[in-house]
């Protein structure tokens, strides 16, 4: 979260910015909209039930795994169960299709097209400001996504208490694979749409952190696992 954080850089922008984007200090990457509105990923509601949702194409930044951006009409009934099955042990994530629709359906679709199979969770911070483990790239922190972007959900009112899972970014908007799961706090803006929350397996984040951080180049507390965290595996299913 590098703001990138998911955190700028969970690139779940510290001093470099958090997952995907999350910054440490004061913010410099990533700045919370000024007055947050509706998600504007929901442009229109063809059927009951479902908001049709814009995944942009980033040339710039080409998908690092072959990729197909989902489906523009997603769900808003009912939730998903997630479970990375990582090195450390499993963590289960509950994500509600209510409140961040089109967030959840992307998540699924790069599940279930196996784009997060055999990755590497690339940074994990521990300070007094944030307290995340950001994954979701593909080559290192900030590095290999999806190939497209698709805007933020949104309320303005968002905090990041411990277990929960939300998306980073580079800025409003640029949302694409990488997320970060808060294993302790996260003192940050309302700025990264919260998509999940981890029900089963904090004591696996706990043990990750408790194994260390090799320091990054402007904060200690900011880097690489010590023990690299591998996620083998997504599985979804679907929950009423």
């Amino acid at each position: 979260m590098r703001t990138r954080w998911m955190i700028p850089a969970f690139t779940i922008a510290l001093a470099a910015t958090l997952p995907s984007g999350i910054a440490q200090a004061a913010p410099s990457a990533p700045v919370a909209p000024s007055a947050p509105a509706a998600p504007q990923v929901q442009a229109s509601a063809p059927h009951k039930g479902t908001v049709r949702c814009v995944y942009t194409p980033t040339p710039e930044n080409p998908a690092a795994k072959p990729v197909r951006p989902p489906r523009p009409r997603a769900t808003t009934r009912g939730a998903v169960e997630v479970t990375l099955k990582t090195n450390f042990g499993d963590i289960k994530i509950r994500m509600d299709r209510r409140a961040t629709p089109c967030t959840v359906h992307n998540f699924v679709s790069l599940a279930k097209q196996r784009f997060f199979d055999r990755t590497q969770c690339w940074r994990l911070t521990n300070s007094e400001r944030l307290g995340v483990l950001q994954c979701g790239d593909i080559y290192r922190a900030e590095e290999g996504g999806p190939g497209y972007k698709f805007d933020d959900e949104l309320t303005g009112t968002e905090t990041y208490p411990r277990g929960t899972v939300a998306m980073g970014n580079w800025g409003p908007d640029t949302n694409s694979s990488q997320f970060f799961l808060v294993h302790s706090h996260a003192n940050i803006p309302p700025a990264y749409t919260v998509f999940g929350k981890v029900t089963k397996g904090l004591h696996v984040l706990d043990k990750i952190v408790a194994g260390g951080i090799i320091p990054g180049p402007t904060n200690p507390q900011d880097g690489q696992p010590r023990h690299p965290v591998k996620i083998h595996k997504v599985l979804v299913r679907h929950a009423r």
